[in-house]
């Protein structure tokens, strides 16, 4: 499809007429959307993001209309609930790792990766010196993955090479380490990403056609996650969106279908979709 489709407006008829696999029959159809940089807009601290209300109305009549329709984030199932603020869609959230079903309240957790979190934490509280916190370098906890960001330090340099001493001493220790933009990631030695969860989500829906829509590398792995289920004949057709930006990868620019212009892009391909 690359080629073919080009960065576009979601006004143009173009753009609805990429999106037909889809439109043919939505009660065999996926919606799956990444949340921060493409739902809602990439902020200075992560707690202040949220999806604007534009956009949540119109991924409420998506939910109502799609068979499956969900949201695939690096943060933790719940909190990424909270942020979109709509509970009849399904969550993947910690890269995977988390499964939230529509409705639901309790999360549901791969056994493997669970078992390596008491791992993880220790190592991450340990990591987390007095020099990183005078750098202004934020820890966060996601339970089997610790996150260290630098976005907004007083000096963003001087941080990233903090976090980089950091990665170096993971590595050593038998851990994963997953680079995100100004995020670096602690994961457990096993394998951890949205491709797994997008997998686990639909590879016993029986669906024609899926859409993803993702901002960042960690996207790319949900992008081969769809097309290893089409090649298995599990899915009939994916489609995969880039939403660009001042910050987007090139190789999520190379691989995409399609790219649209940042979350407002977004909130206009859900309105071709209706």
């Amino acid at each position: 499809m690359r080629g073919i489709l080009e960065v576009m407006s979601a006004a143009a008829p173009a753009l609805v007429e990429a999106l037909a696999p889809l439109r043919a029959d939505p009660s065999r159809a996926a919606i799956l959307l990444d949340i921060d940089g493409t739902l809602a807009p990439i902020v200075r601290h992560a707690d202040d993001a949220h999806v604007p209300e534009p956009t949540r109305a119109r991924l409420i009549a998506v939910a109502k209309r799609y068979r499956v329709v969900g949201c695939v984030s690096g943060r933790q199932a719940s909190i990424a609930r909270r942020i979109v603020s709509l509970g009849s869609i399904a969550y993947v959230g910690n890269h995977g790792s988390e499964l939230l079903a529509p409705g639901g309240t309790e999360v549901q957790i791969d056994p493997e990766i669970a078992a390596h979190e008491p791992a993880v934490r220790r190592f991450a509280h340990d990591a987390y010196t007095t020099d990183l916190q005078r750098l202004r370098v934020r820890s966060e906890d996601k339970q089997a993955i610790a996150a260290f960001h630098w976005r907004g330090a007083p000096d963003e340099q001087a941080a990233e090479d903090a976090v980089r001493v950091v990665a170096e001493r993971a590595e050593a220790e038998g851990l994963f380490t997953h680079w995100g933009r100004k995020v670096l990631e602690i994961r457990p030695p096993v394998v951890m990403n949205k491709g797994r969860g997008v997998r686990r989500l639909l590879e016993s829906a029986g669906l024609d056609a899926a859409l993803y829509v993702g901002d960042d590398m960690t996207d790319l792995d949900a992008f081969d996650g769809l097309h290893e289920l089409v090649g298995e004949g599990r899915l009939g057709a994916a489609i995969c969106v880039g939403v660009r930006s001042d910050e987007t990868p090139s190789q999520l620019q190379d691989r995409a279908d399609l790219l649209v212009d940042g979350p407002v892009g977004v909130r206009e391909l859900l309105t071709a979709l209706l």
